[in-house]
C-alpha cells in the first residue's frame, strides 16, 4: 500500500462528514473490515484519513466496534498520528457539559474486548504507563486555549463496556475515586495505537453529568437526547480544534510513542 495519509481522525458521533471533497478507499485487514471505508482528504496541505469508529450509520455499538481493524487500517495507509475525539460524561462538578478534557490516563472497566495485536507466539508487553501522546496532548491543550475553548489539560477517563449507561452506585464509585470523565470507546483504542507505535490523543467533549451529581436534584441522569443535543451544539468547536491541530501534527516527533516496541518483547537465550 502506498502512502495515503499521515494524520488520522477516529471520529465520534456527529463527525462523519468532517472532510470535504474526500475520496473513499476500502482497506482490508487481518482483523476484518474497519467500521467504514476510509475517507482521505487534505487540511492545509496535510493528507488526513477519517474513519467513523461507529460506522457511517452509527451501526456499531461501543462493544462491537472493530477497533483492531480500524487502527490497523490507518497504520497500513501511512498514518503516524491519530486524533480520537469522543463524547464523554463528567464525573466531577467542576467539569461541565460543553467543556473539553484532554485525557492523560484511563481506567478500563470493559470486558471481553480484543485489546491487543499480539496474541503470540512472540510475547509482547507494551508499556501503558502514559497511554496518550505527550506531544499531541500539549498541542491539543494549547490550541484549545488559543481558540478560547474551555479545556481541562488532563483527566482520567473511565471506560465502561456499554451500551448501557452507569448505575448510580457505579457512577458514585468512579466519582469518589477522583476520576474525571466516563466513556465507552477509549479502550482499547489508545492502547492498540501504542502497540503500533502511533501517536494518539483523546479529546473528550463533555455532554452530561452521567447519573447526575449527588445532592443536586437539578442535575438529572444522562439521556441520549441530551447527549446528542450538547454534542451537536459543540460540534463546530470540535472541528475547529481538530483543523487547527492537524497542520502542526506532521514532521519529526520528540515523544516515545514510536519506540513502544523497543523493549516490549521477551527474548529468551539458550
Amino acid at each position: 500500500m502506498k502512502f495515503e495519509a499521515e494524520v488520522g481522525v477516529l471520529g465520534g458521533s456527529g463527525l462523519y462528514s468532517m472532510l470535504d471533497k474526500a475520496t473513499e478507499m476500502t482497506v482490508e485487514t487481518p482483523y476484518g473490515m474497519p467500521s467504514a471505508r476510509v475517507a482521505i482528504g487534505e487540511v492545509e496541505g496535510v493528507k488526513v484519513a477519517f474513519l467513523p469508529r461507529h460506522g457511517k450509520e452509527h451501526q456499531y455499538p461501543p462493544h462491537m466496534i472493530p477497533v483492531r481493524a480500524n487502527l490497523w487500517a490507518l497504520q497500513y495507509i501511512g498514518v503516524k498520528r491519530i486524533l480520537g475525539p469522543c463524547a464523554a460524561g463528567s464525573l466531577q462538578p467542576h467539569i461541565k457539559p460543553g467543556e473539553f478534557v484532554i485525557c492523560d490516563q484511563f481506567m478500563n472497566f470493559t470486558d471481553g474486548r480484543r485489546h491487543t495485536f499480539y496474541d503470540g507466539p512472540e510475547t509482547t508487553h507494551v508499556s501503558a504507563a502514559d497511554p496518550y501522546c505527550s506531544d499531541l496532548r500539549e498541542l491539543a491543550v494549547n490550541t484549545a486555549k488559543k481558540l478560547k475553548i474551555p479545556v481541562h489539560g488532563k483527566g482520567t477517563v473511565v471506560v465502561v463496556e456499554g451500551p448501557r449507561f452507569s448505575t448510580r452506585a457505579e457512577s458514585k464509585f468512579f466519582s469518589n475515586n477522583g476520576w474525571e470523565v466516563i466513556n465507552m470507546t477509549q479502550y482499547p483504542e489508545c492502547v492498540l495505537a501504542r502497540e503500533l507505535g502511533l501517536c494518539y490523543v483523546n479529546i473528550s467533549l463533555i455532554t452530561d453529568y452521567d447519573v447526575g451529581l449527588e445532592g443536586r436534584h437539578d442535575i438529572k441522569p444522562v439521556n441520549l437526547d441530551e447527549v446528542s443535543r450538547i454534542f451537536h451544539e459543540n460540534n463546530k468547536r470540535v472541528k475547529d480544534l481538530i483543523f487547527k491541530m492537524i497542520p502542526n501534527m506532521v514532521g519529526e516527533t520528540t515523544c516515545e510513542c514510536s519506540h513502544a516496541l523497543d523493549s516490549a518483547r521477551i527474548h529468551l537465550t539458550q
